[in-house]
């Protein structure tokens, strides 16, 4: 075997660990998050939860990807523990698809059918229609499924390379004596561990063992401890992982770990038993692509079949070696977990969920806030102060956050929900102060003992009323992204501005008759600009979700266009609302 072998050997390898990763990030990207949803929902049973735990491994490419989002599920407390290990089980055997994918490399037929099944037919064919769908489409659905196509074209063309380039190791007598050594099944299982931690894929390491498998020099005497050992070493990526997680989260990963290594334990204890009575005869035989698979299959099926039974001894057994002696803190916003950065498009949707919450606390806190005017209470007052902080830190770990995702690869409609929420949180934020704002109001008059006029509070409950309805549905706009209700919060946000001027008007009438004092009207000012701004705040958000999903007008000449004489939906909304909110 020359350098050149070597060398090219060392490129297919190469490009058939990039084209592993491609296609796994183009079908994580078109699932849009939707298999993780899947996950974090569906694992009520065990036997589901294993089902669902291999059909999105399978999907995704990686057992070490689904370990790892599991993790973080389990440190955002999304999912138990005793959830975890049906998943984990599942992916082990949905990471299996791979070896079968890459068995079609050691089709011998002259059959023309059996011929387009093999790489070397179908993968420049697929490579082709792949970068056709990148280069030419603008949807960005096909440009998805492009980038899946050319990224199993590039694995398959790196495992062809690398096949054909150690085919002259059967020659080398130095080679074939090197996997007699791997028989011996310790040897053998830590070799595969050691190979697969350090690339950090079970995939990959027995595909390049299929492509050695194509040398004729791998026994199966050789080939199953390694294949053994590669589980093994597959639960290094999901235990860096759980570094700095919660206790839970460690134990999801030790349940990784205990449930590969005592899989393969008893698999080897049971295997080589009944080998040394009965003498498996295809020990010795040169195992080949289709028979890696089968074994790489049966092991993680068995081994599933044999613990999922005995998953709550696995859970204990985690549970003692991560032990609650030890305080832990509670994290807030544990849905922004950074192991979810792995597959950006669920990042996405934890950040949307974590801001569609600080929007709900926003609400709870101007309602609250309201409350105090008629009834001030010193606990209700104390949370909305609280509230008032937690928000401010909602927006800056979102803020974070969503930044580290902008740098990820996305999707046009991700990228969009990136750049709608980083824009929508500071408005959230804004109407936060205004609560604290109207609380620190509330709490001037309740020491002051001062009392508005019987005529300046009913006006005041209609205008109560407006700005809550205008946050409500501010709140359902951003939650929902309906973006027809959106177009409704405009024309409301002017009949708010009408009816601040229309209370200021009011009360510079009773002012001057003598029927309210000039400290009150200082009160009703700071109330109705903070309403007024409120409003503001939710007409950003508005037209934020509007011009992100149009994605082509300035806000002003949105605005503009919105408040022409001639619009009729405009027009109508606004009397609409302007009945509804007429001051007594």
């Amino acid at each position: 075997m020359s350098i050149y072998n070597v060398i090219t050997m060392v490129g297919g390898l190469a490009l058939f660990l990039y084209g592993m990763n491609v296609m796994g990030d183009g079908l994580a990207k078109m699932s849009g998050g939707k298999l993780e949803m899947i996950l974090e929902k569906f694992t009520s049973s065990a036997i589901r939860a294993v089902l669902l735990g291999a059909a999105v491994t399978a999907v995704i490419q990686s057992s070490s990807a689904t370990t790892v989002m599991v993790v973080g599920f389990v440190n955002s407390g999304i999912m138990k523990l005793t959830q975890a290990v049906g998943i984990i089980m599942g992916a082990n055997i949905g990471t299996t698809i791979t070896s079968w994918i890459l068995s079609l490399t050691g089709i011998q037929s002259d059959n023309f059918l059996l011929q387009l099944l093999k790489p070397s037919t179908f993968a420049p064919i697929l490579a082709m229609v792949g970068v056709v769908c990148l280069m030419f489409s603008k949807s960005t659905k096909k440009k998805d499924v492009g980038t899946i196509l050319a990224g199993f074209s590039i694995l398959m063309i790196g495992m062809d390379t690398m096949s054909g380039a150690v085919k002259p190791l059967a020659d080398v007598k130095e080679f074939t004596d090197l996997f007699l050594m791997f028989e011996n099944p310790v040897v053998g299982v830590i070799v595969g561990a050691i190979l697969t931690a350090v690339i950090q894929s079970s995939s990959a390491s027995v595909g390049i063992l299929q492509a050695l498998c194509l040398t004729g020099s791998v026994s199966y005497a050789s080939a199953i401890p390694i294949i053994m050992g590669q589980n093994i070493g597959t639960c290094v990526t999901a235990l860096i992982s759980a570094v700095g997680a919660s206790k839970n989260a460690k134990r999801a990963a030790c349940v990784h770990f205990y449930f590969n290594l005592i899989g393969t334990v008893l698999f080897m204890c049971v295997f080589y038993l009944l080998n040394a009575f009965l003498s498996f005869g295809f020990m010795n035989d040169a195992a080949n692509v289709a028979g890696i698979a089968v074994v790489h299959t049966l092991f993680n099926v068995v081994a599933t079949m044999t613990l999922l039974p005995a998953k709550n001894l696995l859970v204990k057994l985690a549970t003692l070696t991560v032990r609650d002696d030890e305080t832990e803190e509670d994290v807030v916003f544990n849905l922004l977990d950074e192991r979810f950065l792995e597959k950006p498009a669920f990042a996405v949707a934890q950040a949307k969920k974590t801001a569609i919450d600080m929007a709900h606390k926003s609400f709870e806190a101007l309602d609250i806030a309201i409350g105090l005017l008629k009834h001030y209470d010193k606990e209700k007052a104390k949370t909305v102060a609280e509230y008032e902080d937690l928000v401010d830190h909602y927006e800056d770990e979102l803020g974070t956050y969503l930044m580290k995702i902008g740098n990820a690869d996305l999707s046009q409609k991700d990228s969009q929900t990136v750049s709608m929420t980083l824009h929508c949180i500071g408005d959230f934020e804004r109407i936060s102060d205004h609560a604290y704002n109207l609380m620190e109001t509330a709490k001037e008059v309740h020491s002051k003992k001062e009392t508005f006029s019987d005529k300046a509070k009913e006006e005041l409950a209609v205008y109560i009323q407006a700005v809550r309805e205008i946050v409500s549905m501010t709140c359902e706009v951003f939650d929902t992204e309906d973006i027809n209700l959106a177009t409704e919060i405009e024309p409301l946000e002017e009949v708010i501005d009408t009816l601040n001027d229309e209370v200021k008007k009011k009360h510079v009438k009773r002012l001057r008759k003598g029927k309210c004092t000039i400290e009150l009207g200082f009160v009703l000012s700071d109330i109705t600009t903070n309403f007024e701004r409120i409003a503001d705040h939710c007409s950003n958000i508005a037209v934020c979700m509007i011009q992100t999903k149009e994605d082509g007008f300035e806000t002003h000449e949105y605005l503009d266009k919105l408040k022409e004489d001639d619009n009729p939906e405009f027009i109508a909304k606004y009397r609409e609302y302007r009945k509804k909110y007429k001051l007594p």
